[in-house]
Parts: C-alpha cells; sequence; structure tokens
C-alpha cells in the first residue's frame, strides 16, 4: 500500500485557530478513499443542522456558512477559502499574501505539537491504527490544556495593536442545540450548498475587495 511519498503513511488533518487551539482532528491514510470528502466528520454538524448559526456580510454579499482557510489540495466548495497559485494584479497577490499567511496558524500549531510530544516527532513504532490515533488525540487534548492554560500571555500580545472601530460589539453568543438528524431531502440540499463552487468562487471575490480596502484604510491611518 501506497501513500504519502510512497511510502505507508497515516495523514493528521486539523483544524486550527491563531492562538493554536486545535478545534478538529482527523486521522486518514494517505491516497485511500476516506480523505475529507468522504469520511471527515468535520461537516456533519451543516449537514445535520446542528452547527451554530452565522450570518455576516462581505462586499455588499450576505453569508450564512462559516469558511475553512484550506491549502490547494482541497476542492472548490463554499466552506473553503484558498489561496491562488499564480496570482495576477495586486488584489489579488495582496489576497494570497493574507490568506497564505493566516493558514500559518495550522502549520505552526502542528509545530508546537511536535515540539512539545517527542512520541509524535519521529517514525512511528507501533503498527496498530488505533493505537496511533489515541495516542495523537492524548496528545492534542494535553496540547489544547496547556494551549488554554497559557493562551493570555500570547494572544494578548498579539492583538494589542489592533484596534477595528467598525465592527460591533453587539455579536450573540452561538445557540447550541441536539437534534435529530436532518431529514435526508434537508441534507441533500445542504451537501449541494456546501459543495457550491459558484459559491467559492463569490466568497473569494468578495474577500478579494474586501482585504484591499481594509488594507488601503490601514495604510490611511
Amino acid at each position: 500500500m501506497s501513500g504519502y511519498r510512497g511510502v505507508t503513511t497515516i495523514v493528521l488533518e486539523i483544524v486550527a485557530s491563531s492562538n493554536l487551539w486545535i478545534w478538529h482532528a482527523f486521522f486518514r491514510v494517505s491516497g485511500s478513499n476516506n480523505d475529507i470528502k468522504d469520511r471527515c466528520p468535520v461537516f456533519d454538524d451543516i449537514l445535520n443542522n446542528r452547527a451554530p448559526a452565522v450570518n455576516y456580510t462581505i462586499n455588499g454579499n450576505n453569508y450564512t456558512m462559516g469558511c475553512y482557510l484550506a491549502d490547494g489540495i482541497y476542492l472548490e466548495w463554499a466552506t473553503f477559502v484558498k489561496s491562488i497559485s499564480k496570482p495576477q494584479g495586486k488584489k489579488r497577490k495582496l489576497f494570497a499574501q493574507y490568506q497564505e499567511g493566516q493558514r500559518k496558524d495550522v502549520e505552526r500549531a502542528f509545530g508546537v505539537l511536535q515540539a512539545r510530544f517527542a512520541i509524535i516527532r519521529g517514525p512511528t513504532h507501533f503498527w496498530e491504527k488505533k493505537k496511533l490515533a489515541n495516542i495523537m488525540r492524548a496528545c492534542i487534548i494535553l496540547h489544547n490544556m496547556i494551549v488554554e492554560d497559557e493562551r493570555d500571555t500570547y494572544v494578548k500580545n498579539f492583538a494589542q495593536g489592533l484596534e477595528y472601530d467598525d465592527v460591533k460589539n453587539d455579536l450573540s453568543q452561538p445557540q447550541l442545540r441536539e437534534e435529530d438528524f436532518a431529514p435526508y431531502h434537508q441534507f441533500l440540499q445542504r451537501n449541494a450548498q456546501l459543495r457550491n463552487r459558484q459559491h467559492h468562487r463569490q466568497l473569494k471575490e468578495d474577500l478579494i475587495e474586501h482585504i484591499c480596502q481594509f488594507h488601503n484604510a490601514c495604510r490611511q491611518l
């Protein structure tokens, strides 16, 4: 069985935020039929109408689905914001710079995770996938506990110089609720919305304009 770089490999896929907190982790064998579009549970709450409701406006267009910064291997889904491989023009180059800069949060999270736990730094010494998954999951839980304990020491310094005068402070907390699985026709409808390429491209174009306006406004301060 071949995988990443021609060897049998188990890939860790994570969703991480700027404070290094890992919100989601998924283990898969590279090259098998269990990638994000087939087996990853990160979108289960969206498909089953259990995800917190979101509503935001970018460049005059309204959006009701959260999004994830992703690299080039991911598909053009409505919930993914990918960079531009060969950007043409100032606006697109600026967008690629912002997107790739923010996406480095995941790379930093991987680096910190490996630096903290030697057991996941080198090649594995176990064969059982379940045991490997348990080890990785334990390291992620401990990592998040450390992040939660120390977050005030570095997030405060990071955000010290940021001021967003145009952001309202009346944002309400998301309302979480437990529900049964969505009816099948609703599941199919949300699945189609999730995979909407036109929505993906529209969001990217709106972000390109928004980032350009934000960048120019910051330069005038």
